[in-house]
């Protein structure tokens, strides 16, 4: 938890909110590191796409990148939803909908086979012509992505109290600490998938990459971490028992919708809202379950 708030946010903040624009335009762009920088800082005049030369802003550069961001992330969010729902789980929330996945699931790497087909339509179907070649590789990397840092996380990961940890107490301490890597790890390429789009949507307000760094990161990834660490202390997952449901479905649409993105712009506030609908319906009916069980109890 303190990695995840003083290093993940270093990472948040200069890592995907500042360099890594700025790698996209110096290899789009073929600029080294200074002159992006450069390109970053001094927009053209009036909001301009392009300089009087014809060569594209720094916002217009991040922005012809966006098909190929879309895709990894979209991609990656995908095998994160289908892992979780394809799951059998003994707490349903959409019960007449997660029941049937759940029994699907039982099908050996049905989720990359869903992802592959969506990949596949997206890349042929929603894509521009000139970025189908592009589409697919980054949707593929997305998913190689996942499985990669899915797959160590689990390899590593930490023994229950039934299990034996090899080696003692120290074999114990090991295994914590790498699965805690590992974890660290996913929760921070998982906020890059959810974070850049952001960055290209913040262009809207500002061209300045600093401001767009410092309102993204230090006062946006910092409040979403902090209240992050303080639900999990509390024990909010626990109590709300539907709530990790609400937010796996919201991490569902917000796949389809960066994928569907690629080929039409998509309103910001249908993305945030779709998220926030689902989440508070998932909130909402973890409330009424306590109650219903509250009151069960009391009858009993």
């Amino acid at each position: 938890q303190k990695i995840f708030l003083t290093i993940g946010i270093l990472i948040a903040v200069f890592g995907m909110r500042l360099v890594f624009p700025l790698l996209i335009v110096w290899v789009a762009s073929g600029l080294g590191p200074i002159a992006a920088l450069d390109l970053a800082l001094n927009p053209p005049a009036d909001g301009a796409a392009y300089f009087p030369n014809g060569d594209p802003s720094y916002e217009t550069l991040i922005t012809d990148a966006h098909p190929q961001i879309a895709a990894f992330g979209g991609m990656f969010l995908l095998m994160l939803f289908l892992h979780f729902i394809l799951e059998e789980r003994e707490i349903k929330w959409l019960e007449w909908l997660e029941r049937p996945l759940a029994k699907a699931g039982k099908l050996d790497q049905l989720e990359v086979v869903i992802a592959v087909v969506l990949l596949l339509i997206t890349a042929t179907i929603i894509a521009p012509d000139d970025k189908v070649s592009t589409v697919m590789i980054a949707g593929a990397l997305g998913m190689i992505t996942y499985i990669a840092v899915n797959g160590l996380g689990e390899m590593f990961h930490i023994p229950e109290e039934d299990e034996e940890p090899t080696g003692g107490p120290s074999g114990l301490a090991k295994a914590t600490g790498k699965a805690g890597f590992f974890l660290f790890l996913y929760l921070e390429v998982l906020d890059a998938s959810f974070s850049f789009d952001g960055v290209i949507g913040a262009f809207a307000i500002t061209s300045d990459p600093i401001i767009i760094a410092l309102g993204l990161g230090f006062i946006g990834a910092m409040f979403v971490r902090s209240i992050t660490i303080f639900l999990v202390r509390k024990g909010t997952l626990s109590e709300y028992v539907y709530l990790e449901h609400g937010a796996h479905w919201a991490i569902g649409a917000l796949a389809l919708i960066l994928l569907y993105s690629i080929g039409t712009h998509v309103p910001e506030l249908i993305t945030g809202l779709v998220g926030i609908v689902l989440i508070g319906a998932a909130f909402g009916s973890s409330i009424y379950r306590n109650r219903k069980e509250a009151k069960a109890e009391v009858s009993v």
